[in-house]
């Protein structure tokens, strides 16, 4: 049965939120082939904030239906759920007119050739409509509701950095981030390209001081549309990780690792700070390697790249020494959930175990190829502080040969060795940065 636009687009979105909450995929590698299957950009820009306001505001909603419901449904549960899940965010969050919204979202199980269904999003929908001030009452009481996070990180947070922090962390969590370009120097100075923006109606905001080629847009819009991406004078990057670049003292000539590159963009930034550094760049994933590759063409960057564990050097090192050493850290990525809001939900506690083991064995495998007076900085996408001022900590007391160095206060709170941005400060993703220098 063939769908009307507005129907379609819920039909997408809910079987699309099926693959991400029940099925275990990331909301990024489910989102690109169903944006393809609409023609209409508004359609497309629709299916994105219901996917995504959908993951972001799961719990809450989730403890709406509890409510709203007096049982789940009995066949297709997960289809279903997905369904009312999406009318939800569509009336709660995007406040789209409700007629519209009861009608578009019902219609879907008629297309789904589900017409027993119609009648349970009709009533669900309408009851919210009804009574929505009353629920929400309720939903107070439960954390897990009124924050939309996962107990386990909820409790995580409070215990890492006291109530108040985590609050914050979790409310940041809850708003949508925005987009960081990083500018290539080639484009001319900042100045010149928010004044050239700015007239053909570009919206765009410099970084912070210390960040002298970020800029933020303002509004929506893809980055891909703006002058110059095409030329390579662009890149998305969040503040937090342009920040990296500028922790070394390049020179030409100098060795560097970026030890798990992909997607690529601090081996970019290391390179558009100094073009004749002996850059390698390793990944372990060929996909995103490939990614990787292409980006850097379109960047005009020349790069050695390297498929490979980097906690393996006995498999790819050549057995000279590294000047300095990147290592961006798998990690649980809780500092980036307002701009992956399916993360949240697909980590575990137990997660957290085989992440730090990992980053313990890529600091130690990694800090024997490191030259005597070279810099590693460490650093994640974490506001955990297991995987960060703890993880360092521990690794400092491993190795009589390392200290850490002070860092600039504009990276962040002072957090053990090292600094860690929160996320949402200067609209910036969470992150932690370490800089370890070899002393003998």
């Amino acid at each position: 049965m063939s769908a009307a636009p507005g129907v379609e687009v819920r039909r997408l979105a809910a079987e699309g939120l099926v693959e991400v909450v029940h099925r275990g995929r990331s909301l990024r590698a489910v989102l690109p082939a169903r944006l393809a299957r609409l023609p209409d950009a508004r359609d497309r820009a629709l299916l994105e904030a219901l996917l995504f306001e959908s993951c972001r505001w799961l719990g809450r909603h989730r403890a709406l239906l509890a409510q709203l419901m007096d049982r789940p449904p009995g066949s297709d549960r997960a289809r279903v759920e997905a369904l009312l899940l999406i009318g939800l965010t569509q009336l709660d969050i995007l406040q789209l007119p409700p007629h519209a919204v009861v009608s578009a979202t019902a219609e879907v199980a008629r297309v789904w050739r589900q017409p027993g269904i119609v009648g349970l999003v009709n009533a669900v929908l309408r009851r919210w409509l009804r009574e929505h001030g009353r629920l929400e009452d309720r939903l107070r009481e439960d954390e897990v509701a009124r924050w939309s996070h996962p107990r386990w990180l909820i409790e995580a947070l409070r215990q890492d950095w006291g109530p108040c922090r985590a609050e914050a962390i979790l409310a940041a969590g809850n708003r949508a981030a925005p987009t960081w370009l990083r500018l290539h120097p080639r484009a001319g100075s900042r100045d010149e390209v928010l004044a050239q923006w700015a007239a053909q109606g570009i919206a765009a905001v410099p970084g912070p001081e210390g960040w002298p080629r970020a800029l933020r847009l303002e509004g929506a819009g893809s980055p891909e549309r703006l002058p110059g991406w095409e030329e390579g004078w662009l890149a998305v990057q969040d503040a937090a990780a342009q920040a990296v670049a500028g922790m070394l003292t390049l020179q030409p000539g100098m060795r560097v690792l970026d030890a798990c590159a992909a997607p690529g963009g601090k081996a970019a930034a290391l390179l558009e700070a100094e073009p004749a550094i002996e850059l390698l760049a390793l990944d372990r994933d060929p996909d995103r390697l490939a990614r990787m590759r292409a980006g850097m063409a379109r960047l005009g960057h020349r790069v050695q790249l390297r498929c490979a564990d980097a906690g393996d050097p006995a498999a790819w090192w050549d057995g000279r020494p590294f000047a300095a050493i990147v290592l961006d850290a798998p990690c649980s990525a809780t500092g980036v959930i307002r701009r992956q809001p399916d993360i949240k939900w697909h980590r575990r506690p137990s997660d957290l175990e085989a992440l730090c083991a990992a980053q313990a064995r890529l600091l130690d495998a990694l800090w024997p190829l490191l030259a005597p007076g070279g810099r590693l900085l460490y650093t994640t996408c974490s506001v955990l502080a297991r995987e960060n001022r703890a993880q360092v900590e521990a690794f400092l007391a491993r190795r009589p040969d390392a200290e850490a160095l002070a860092l600039p206060d504009r990276l962040g709170h002072a957090s053990g060795p090292g600094r860690q941005r929160f996320p949402g400060e200067l609209e910036m993703d969470g992150f932690f940065y370490a800089a370890l220098r070899k002393t003998g």
